[in-house]
């Protein structure tokens, strides 16, 4: 994904915007909030902005690419360190939980993005096609070590049980919803013979 059209992308004027944009968008939704709001907040100049970013648009690829890169690494620590590839499953479904079961929980940044653009040809969707095949994969490799059967069908299921998830939690007490994920992810562990 784009930095910008000019300037360090690390600069504390863009730092401000991503996080003001994060904030918001998380919040309240995407299509909800103008740059107006996003400049006032963030305290920068209107010439600011687009000296970092070429337009809203980008600014919510931004917003989408620091969404992935958490999670990626969120995903990369609660594995590190697990002995088997079921183990790391667990430690991956406990992180999810973890997330749902945060203050101002709001569902899935990606689920919800996709959700105000529905196009499958915009640069949007297909950033949240990409983030979502990329934790297919992951799931599905560490599920392949588990058990002897093709895994592609139990890493679908995985990702279904943490839509659901993602959904559910905010929606009602995450508690009850993240205890139930947790077992979804035993039972396909279980079905893989774990």
């Amino acid at each position: 994904m784009s930095e910008g059209t000019g300037g360090s992308s690390t600069s504390a004027a863009r730092a401000r915007l991503l996080d003001t944009a994060t904030r918001i968008f998380y919040a309240e939704g995407i299509h909800s909030v103008g740059v107006d709001r996003i400049i006032a907040e963030a305290q920068v100049t209107r010439a600011t902005l687009y000296r970092h970013f070429t337009g809203k648009e980008e600014l919510v690829l931004a917003y989408l690419d620091q969404a992935d890169r958490g999670i990626r690494a969120g995903i990369e620590a609660a594995r590190k360190g697990e002995e088997s590839a079921a183990d790391a499953v667990r430690a991956i479904g406990r992180f999810i939980t973890g997330g749902i079961q945060s203050p101002g929980f709001r569902g899935c940044a990606f689920l919800n993005a996709v959700a105000e653009y529905p196009d499958p040809a915009h640069p949007i969707h297909q950033a949240v096609l990409a983030h979502r095949q990329w934790f297919l994969d992951t799931v599905t490799e560490l599920l392949a070590q588990v058990g002897d059967r093709p895994a592609v069908e139990a890493g679908r299921h995985l990702v279904m049980l943490r839509d659901g998830a993602m959904a559910a939690g905010c929606l009602s007490d995450p508690k009850p919803i993240a205890e139930t994920f947790l077992l979804g992810v035993e039972g396909i562990l279980r079905a893989r013979g774990a």
